[in-house]
């Protein structure tokens, strides 16, 4: 079968690695344009633009794939499937309609739960027990086609974002290498989604990550692994940045005091939260490298009472 792959992060190389690997014929890669990255303004590749380099397939960056260039740059394409993960642009109906299996998405989450752009976060954030991948034929809306494949996976106490992007994107390579000769069989019987259980959900800013105190330390923990590796967990001590990287929540309430600083020992600290208190164990003060709690102290005056804000 002769697909045309598309996507542009981390998350979407794994699936067309796993495609190349699998033997498929890979006769074009559409990713999103080159973005310039730093003070220097060098232009960056997409990680899947990266990959497919690396394997000689053809790139084509549209900087809108719904425009009539870009359609009829599609459609010169000898393709039977798309296979679209983590693309980043909406398709619009007539380019869904011209491979002959259509178009077959990759999504991070058990549709019709988390529709959008941050299902994984999401997911973590909300305190789930289980996450999975949903491999769909694409229509015109966001995330509302049908289902062709739906698997699991369990999301543990140690789980953050960047650990969840690993274990799904293994999932869905996987699912999509084992689902193409049933789509291509015509095996695959598509099941719509329930759309009066749909939930969506946008995506994550770095302001998103300040840590509001007086919520519940179970919350904060999550948030602190949500924000893991992007955009991070923090709060503010003496008027710097300060990231939390690592801690637990600890259900007894020490203090009164949302964010008061308490129980220091010689590697960890704890926080009082509004419910319960968060021992911390790695953080990142504003222009230092990541370290643990205990470094941390050492290099700086930390004592009780003292509060973060």
């Amino acid at each position: 079968m002769k697909i045309v792959y598309m996507g542009t992060p981390d998350f979407a190389v794994g699936a067309l690695k796993a495609l190349c690997e699998a033997g498929q014929e890979i006769v074009c890669v559409v990713t999103q344009p080159d973005k310039p990255k730093g003070r220097s303004g060098k232009l960056v590749f997409s990680p899947v633009k990266e990959y497919a380099i690396s394997q000689n397939i053809p790139v084509f960056q549209p900087e809108k794939i719904r425009t009539k260039d870009s359609v009829d740059y599609l459609k010169n394409i000898e393709a039977d499937l798309y296979v679209v993960a983590a693309f980043g642009q909406i398709l619009s109906q007539e380019v869904l309609d011209i491979p002959k299996f259509g178009c077959v998405n990759i999504h991070a989450s058990l549709l019709p739960k988390y529709r959008g752009a941050a299902p994984i976060q999401q997911a973590l954030l909300d305190g789930n027990k289980t996450t999975g991948v949903t491999l769909m034929q694409m229509n015109a809306g966001m995330d509302t086609g049908d289902i062709l494949m739906q698997e699991s996976l369990d999301i543990t106490d140690e789980d953050t974002a960047g650990t969840l992007f690993d274990k799904l994107m293994e999932l869905g390579a996987d699912m999509i290498v084992r689902a193409i000769p049933l789509i291509e069989e015509g095996k695959l019987s598509p099941v719509p989604q329930d759309n009066d259980k749909a939930t969506k959900v946008g995506k994550f800013s770095k302001e998103m990550g300040l840590i509001d105190w007086t919520r519940d330390a179970a919350y904060i923990d999550r948030l602190i692994r949500t924000m893991d590796p992007w955009p991070s967990a923090y709060t503010h001590f003496n008027d710097k940045t300060l990231k939390i990287w690592k801690a637990k929540p600890i259900d007894a309430n020490l203090s009164d005091k949302a964010g008061e600083i308490l129980d220091i020992s010689k590697n960890t600290f704890k926080v009082a939260t509004g419910q319960g208190c968060l021992e911390v164990f790695e953080v990142q003060l504003e222009g230092k490298k990541r370290m643990s709690a205990g470094d941390f102290m050492r290099g700086n005056h930390l004592e009780a009472g003292q509060k973060f804000v």
